[in-house]
C-alpha cells in the first residue's frame, strides 16, 4: 500500500484479543486491514452525527420562525374535535 504512515495504537486487552481473533478467522488479512476498517466506520458515524446536528438545526430554526408556540393540549384537542365532526359526517350519511 503506498503513502501509508505507521502509527502505534494502544488497545485494551480485550480489543486486542477481539482484533487478533477477527485476523485468525480470516476476517481481515492484517491488524491494519481492521484498524482501517474501524477508522473508515468512525468517519462515517461522525459525519452522520454532523448532518442530524445540522438537521436539527434547521429543523430548529424553521419552527422558531413559525410563529408563537401553541399549547399542545389544546392543538391536540381541536384536531381531535375536527375529526369526530368528520366522523360523525361520515356516519349520518
Amino acid at each position: 500500500m503506498a503513502n501509508v504512515e505507521k502509527v502505534s495504537v494502544a488497545l485494551t486487552p480485550e480489543m486486542a484479543r477481539m482484533m487478533r481473533q477477527v485476523v485468525a478467522a480470516g476476517e481481515y488479512a492484517s491488524a491494519s486491514e481492521v484498524m482501517r476498517e474501524a477508522l473508515r466506520e468512525w468517519k462515517f458515524r461522525r459525519m452522520q452525527r454532523d448532518q442530524a446536528v445540522d438537521e436539527l438545526g434547521r429543523l430548529w430554526d424553521e419552527g422558531m420562525a413559525s410563529g408563537n408556540a401553541v399549547d399542545g393540549g389544546e392543538a391536540f384537542a381541536r384536531i381531535k374535535s375536527k375529526l369526530d365532526a368528520r366522523i360523525a359526517e361520515r356516519t349520518s350519511r
